[in-house]
């Protein structure tokens, strides 16, 4: 009899529809890839190519918002959609190798009873989950308080929960007890919390962060070993070099990989390596949040850890 698949729940407070125009190699003719987007669902696809049952909590609204929950629920997600402001979106020209962007529609604030309701039906899609993820928005179009408030009530209710934030939104939850927090190392400088990008400065603003209460603080370095900080451990991760395609959602499938990892009750470095291998192959891919779990299952063999003394 199989194991159950791990449950991760994800919160998706900023869902895009996504618009690519490729051109074939073999035919040279245009190629149009229409998919749902967004911090949160790029998230959720990767956690659902590495075997988890994924439900994702996110707010639609218009025709954009339509299509993209419509596409959501394509990919096996269970898509539990809140009522929302028109669904952001973006048309991106790759035809010349670069992402040109051609148009794009905005995201908007979520007023208070769409906060409401995505709130609610957040803490409660959590209450059956294995991991709670937490993911913010681009532009302020939601509270930071909002986001600790969730992150206090699920670590009450004793779930397990990763943030995946930056700025006003990451410090809201960084004095949360318990939760793991993910960031990139740049995020880290201009949110303040660290001097500079140097590891010993990044090393020492983890340290503040997990004294203050969080179980763990993982920070993406772009192609240095990314580094962990958790109250009884601190190790570098390092990743063999790949050739970039493209560079996006590389952070948000690491994340993935993390709660996944942690979903089935594997340690804190078995699950960052299953997240560094989902973030390295994801750059070698054109889809954001895309891979195959076999792949990501064996590549995680190829990343090295190694502890970080004094």
């Amino acid at each position: 009899m199989e194991p159950t698949a791990p449950h991760v729940v994800v919160l998706a407070p900023d869902p895009l529809l996504t618009v690519t125009v490729e051109v074939s190699a073999e035919t040279d003719v245009p190629e149009i890839h229409v998919h749902a987007g967004g911090q949160g669902l790029w998230l959720a696809r990767m956690a659902r190519s590495l075997g988890a049952t994924v439900t994702a909590c996110t707010p639609v609204g218009g025709e954009t918002g339509t299509v993209a929950a419509h596409l959501a629920r394509e990919e096996g997600i269970d898509l539990r959609t809140t009522p929302g402001p028109p669904t952001g979106a973006y048309v991106h020209d790759r035809r010349g190798g670069d992402r040109l962007e051609v148009a794009r529609q905005p995201s908007r604030t979520l007023d208070r009873h769409s906060v409401d309701d995505l709130a609610g039906t957040f803490l409660v899609a959590s209450l059956d989950a294995d991991v709670c993820v937490l993911t913010g928005t681009q532009d302020p179009t939601l509270a930071p308080d909002v986001l600790g408030r969730l992150a206090r009530d699920l670590r009450a209710a004793g779930r397990t929960v990763v943030a995946d934030l930056s700025g006003p939104q990451a410090r809201a939850v960084a004095s949360v007890e318990g939760v793991v927090l993910k960031m990139s190392h740049e995020e880290l400088v201009d949110g303040g919390f660290a001097a500079d990008a140097s590891l010993p400065a990044l090393r020492a603003a983890a340290r503040e962060l997990v004294a203050a209460g969080l179980r763990a603080l993982v920070v993406s370095r772009a192609g240095e070993p990314a580094l962990v900080v958790a109250a009884d451990e601190a190790f570098l991760t390092t990743t063999p070099p790949m050739t970039t395609v493209d560079h996006r959602g590389a952070g948000d499938s690491m994340t993935a990989g993390i709660a996944v990892g942690l979903a089935r009750g594997e340690s804190l470095s078995e699950a960052v390596r299953l997240g560094a291998a989902a973030g390295a192959l994801n750059v070698t891919r054109h889809g954001l949040g895309t891979g195959r779990r076999e792949q990501v299952e064996r590549w995680a063999r190829e990343i090295r850890v190694d502890p970080l003394m004094d």
